[in-house]
C-alpha cells in the first residue's frame, strides 16, 4: 500500500510517499520512496503582513498541483494534507484551501499547535529508548514550536508555542513568549527523571548532518552552543558557502539553533538525537492508523 503526507509549514512544503509492508510480527514498515520540499516561505508573508501575498498563493497552487502529479504517477491510494502556523495565521487561508481543492482535488487541513504535537509524537521514537529517562520532543518550525513530554511510558503533556525561526528573524518574539515558554518547561518538567530531548526539524537535521556523528549518537548541548556561536558570527552569503547551505536554510538555522538551545536548558537536557522525522511521517502513521481503525 502506498501513502502519502503533504507538511505546509512557514518555511517549506513536503511531499513525503511511502510504502506500507509489514514485518514477519505483522507490524507495519514505513518505507520511503520519495521526499519533495518546496520552500514556499509562506511565513515571511504572514507574520509580516497577516495574509499570504498572491505571488505566494500562486506557488503554492503550482506546488500542489505537483505534488498531484507525482501522487498519480507512484500510484498513491490515500493521502493526508496538512498546513501548519503560517496557514493557521493567515487571513485568506480558506480562500487558498479552497482553490487549491478545486483545481487539484486535494484538501488541505489547518491543524493546532497541539494536534501537530501529537502527530510528530505519533512516530514513537521515545517508545524505543531507555525507559530509565524521560524525553522531550523538539520540533522547530517557521512558526511555532511544538513539544511534547514523555516518561514513564505515558505522554505526559503536549505544548505549541508561536516561537519560530521565522517570527525570531522578523523580531516578532518579545520577552514575554520566551517566558512564558521557560515558565512552562521548567514548572512541567520538574521532579521527572533525566530528561533526553528528541530534535526534529529540518534544521536540527543539518546540524546533525555537520557534526559528522554516526546515526543514532546524540549531539550535545555544549556542541549546539558551539554550532550557534559558531554559524551566526558568519554572514548570511557565508554560510551558504562555507556550510553548503540552501539560501532558505541559511538565515534560518540560527534562531533555530537558539530555540533548541534555551529548550534543553530550561528542561535541564544536556543530550539531543536527531531522528531524522518530521511532521510528514507522522502524518503518514496517523493516516495509516485511521485507515486501519
Amino acid at each position: 500500500m502506498r501513502l502519502a503526507a503533504i507538511d505546509i509549514g512557514s518555511n517549506a512544503a513536503r511531499l513525503l510517499i511511502v510504502e506500507v509492508s509489514n514485518d514477519k510480527n505483522g507490524k507495519p514498515q514505513f518505507n520511503k520512496l520519495n521526499l519533495v520540499r518546496v520552500p514556499l516561505r509562506l511565513g515571511f508573508d504572514v507574520f509580516a503582513n497577516g495574509e499570504i501575498s498572491k505571488e505566494k498563493r500562486g506557488m503554492i497552487l503550482q506546488t500542489m498541483k505537483a505534488y498531484s502529479h507525482l501522487l498519480n504517477a507512484y500510484n498513491v491510494k490515500e493521502v493526508i494534507a496538512c498546513a501548519t502556523s503560517a496557514m493557521r495565521d493567515a487571513s485568506n487561508s480558506a480562500d487558498i484551501i479552497r482553490k487549491v481543492k478545486l483545481e487539484t482535488g486535494l484538501g488541505i487541513e489547518i491543524i493546532s499547535g497541539d494536534l501537530e504535537a501529537s502527530i510528530i509524537y505519533e512516530n514513537h521514537i521515545a517508545e524505543n529508548m531507555d525507559v530509565a529517562n524521560s524525553y522531550m520532543y523538539i520540533d522547530v518550525g517557521g512558526g511555532s514550536t511544538e513539544l511534547t513530554f514523555f516518561t514513564d511510558g505515558k505522554l505526559t503533556f503536549k505544548r505549541s508555542f508561536n516561537i519560530g525561526t521565522i517570527r525570531l528573524l522578523k523580531d516578532m518574539v518579545n520577552d514575554y513568549k520566551w517566558n512564558e515558554m521557560k515558565d512552562y518547561i521548567k514548572s512541567a518538567t520538574k521532579g521527572y527523571k533525566k530528561i533526553i530531548a528528541i530534535g526534529t526539524g529540518g534544521n536540527i537535521n543539518k546540524v546533525f548532518s555537520l557534526s559528522k556523528k554516526k546515526d543514532g549518537k546524540p549531539l550535545s548541548l555544549d556542541l549546539l552552543k558551539d554550532y550557534y556561536k559558531e554559524i551566526s558570527n558568519f554572514s548570511l552569503e557565508d554560510r551558504i558557502n562555507i556550510y553548503k547551505l540552501r539560501n532558505d536554510r541559511a538565515d534560518v538555522i540560527v534562531p533555530a539553533l537558539q530555540i533548541y538551545i534555551n529548550v534543553m536548558r530550561w528542561a535541564d537536557a544536556d543530550e539531543i538525537y536527531v531522528p531524522k522525522i518530521g511532521l510528514a511521517d507522522g502524518l503518514v502513521q496517523h493516516l495509516y492508523a485511521e485507515i486501519h481503525r
